[in-house]
């Protein structure tokens, strides 16, 4: 039997983990009766990693390029709705691990972006 060593795709590893981070948070919000902004981060937090594995069936650079930009901003949506929960103090909890999460998705997003923008000469 022959073992096949598959590489290691660290962005997707990172999202998955982050919406695992998202999903723990919607439920103590939920837990919490707080059901508005918990929707709104769960739908762009689990985005991020769904348009992240889907760039990687992607059919051109281009798309690629679209799928990745598109879970960069789903990255960005989801550190606001973070910061608002974060400074309104609507349920009391410490989020900054996942913040700290989402600036590392951000960054690394932003960098694949521009790595293959400049690759295909845009």
């Amino acid at each position: 039997m022959e073992v096949v060593m598959q590489k290691k795709n660290i962005v997707l590893e990172k999202s998955f983990a982050f919406s695992l981070q998202v999903i723990g948070l919607y439920k103590v919000m939920q837990g919490n009766k707080e059901y508005v902004i918990s929707k709104q981060l769960l739908k762009c937090g689990t985005s991020i990693g769904a348009n992240i594995h889907e760039a990687g069936a992607a059919q051109t650079k281009k798309d690629f390029i679209t799928k990745m930009a598109i879970a960069s901003k789903e990255a960005r949506e989801t550190q606001y709705w973070l910061r608002l929960l974060q400074q309104s103090n609507l349920v009391q909890l410490d989020i900054q691990s996942v913040l700290d999460s989402s600036d590392d998705l951000i960054n690394l997003l932003t960098a694949i972006v521009k790595t293959a923008q400049n690759n295909s000469g845009r």
